[in-house]
Formats: C-alpha cells, structure tokens, sequence
C-alpha cells in the first residue's frame, strides 16, 4: 500500500523523521529502521539539488518514503524534489485557498500542472510508459499543506476540502511565534491545532505535525492528530552523545 493510501485509509498512526542533514548515508540508515516516512528539510537545512538527488535516489533504491519541505511552493522547487524521485512534498506557508489550489496544480500532470518529463528518477529515466508513470502520479504522490500563520488557521476548511490537498501539516514553531506565543505547547497553539485537526477530519484527510518526542503523541492524537515528524538526527545524535558524556 502506497503511503499516499495509507494517509486515506485511516490508520494507525503514523511516524517518521525530519533529516537536516545532506548525507544519503544517513537515508540509507533511516530507510532501514521501519519509520512510516522521511521528511528532507530542505526549508531550513542546506540541501543544494545535487545533494536531494542523492538522498532521493537512495530513497528510491531502497524503496523508502521520503518526503521533501520544499524552501516555498513555487513549481520549480515542487519540481526538482518530485522529478529526483521523492515520494511527495510538504509545502510551507500555506495560508489561503489559492495557494493550495496552486501547489496541489504543481504537483500533478496536466494543463498548467507539472511539467511532464519521462527521463528522471522519479518516472525510470525512459524505460515506463506515459500512461504508466501518470498513474504513479495518481497513486503516489503525496501533497501535504504545511500551516503555520493565523490565516492559514483561518482558512483551513477550504484548504483541506482543496483537491489535491492530501494531509494538513501544522507548522508549530511558525504558528507560536505568529500568535505571540514562546512554546509550541502554548494554549492558543493547541486550539489551533484541534481547529486543523477538525477540518481535515472533516474532509477525509490526515492532520499531522511536528513533536519533539513521543511523550507529546498521545495527548495530540486526542485532538486528532494522527500523523507526526519526531525530532531529527540532529536530536539523535546529540541526545546519544549528551549520554554518552554523562556515562563517564
């Protein structure tokens, strides 16, 4: 099953990762531990095209599900992550209706959608039919709307019910620092959270967001979040090391 079905079919809840680091090594490790999905962060780490391409062909080869935060939602971006072979996207900043229409376009074949190439990654470099790789597109790729500004709160109901849209993801530190907060847990983010929770219910799609660790899922699967990117090998490794020091 397709991760994009997956997220459809109401599951158990799913976990993964972010990956801030631009090494495919450590795609090969994540790949291998069992987590729902990867998501690379191209947003806030420095991950250049040359370096996602590794990442995704080793995601592709060892058929993980890696998801790429795209720097914005522009098509180009959209583009470059999809055609190197991710799985699908999580775009940033979505705050209105046209916006998820726009990124949802972007990210499918059609008229002004995306640009239709048979020789990458993501379609086998020429060796599958259009009609083949069309209905990969159709099965696979996976559009997640990434809140995190008030407006996007604001109009989340239209965002989730936008075709296209797969998964609502809210931004939590983004959305803290929009509503003048200084924790991810502050009150008024939760109620936000529980409001994008509702509407992607609402219309059959997942909510999903960032927890620093696993203590905080079962409190936010209450309020209907059932999707979550736990920390990254940032926190990994220093949380390893950091036990490692005080063993001495």
């Amino acid at each position: 099953m397709t991760l994009r079905n997956r997220l459809y079919a109401g599951e158990k809840t799913l976990v993964g990762t972010m990956l801030k680091t631009p090494a495919h090594e450590l795609v090969e490790v994540l790949a291998r531990s069992g987590l729902d999905y990867i998501a690379i962060d191209a947003e806030h780490a420095p991950f250049d095209r040359a370096r996602l391409d590794a990442c995704l062909a080793i995601g592709r080869a060892l058929e993980a599900d890696l998801l790429v935060r795209v720097c914005d939602g522009t098509g180009s971006e959209i583009l470059k992550a999809l055609d190197s072979g991710a799985t699908g996207v999580i775009i940033p900043h979505v705050e209105s209706a046209e916006k998820a229409r726009k990124v949802a376009a972007w990210s499918r074949f059609g008229h002004g959608g995306r640009g239709y190439a048979g020789s990458t990654r993501w379609a086998g470099f020429a060796t599958r039919t259009m009609a083949d790789v069309l209905a990969q597109s159709t099965s696979e790729t996976v559009v997640i709307a990434q809140i995190e500004e008030p407006e996007g709160v604001d109009a989340v109901d239209d965002i989730a019910a936008t075709d296209g849209i797969d998964a609502l993801f809210v931004g939590p530190a983004d959305l803290a620092v929009c509503l003048g907060e200084t924790s991810m847990s502050a009150p008024a983010v939760l109620d936000a959270m529980a409001k994008v929770a509702q509407a992607a219910k609402a219309n059959g799609k997942r909510c999903m967001t960032f927890v620093a660790n696993t203590d905080q899922i079962p409190a936010l699967e209450k309020t209907g979040v059932t999707g979550f990117f736990v920390g990254s090998e940032h926190q990994f490794i220093a949380e390893g090391a950091r036990k490692l020091a005080r063993f001495r």
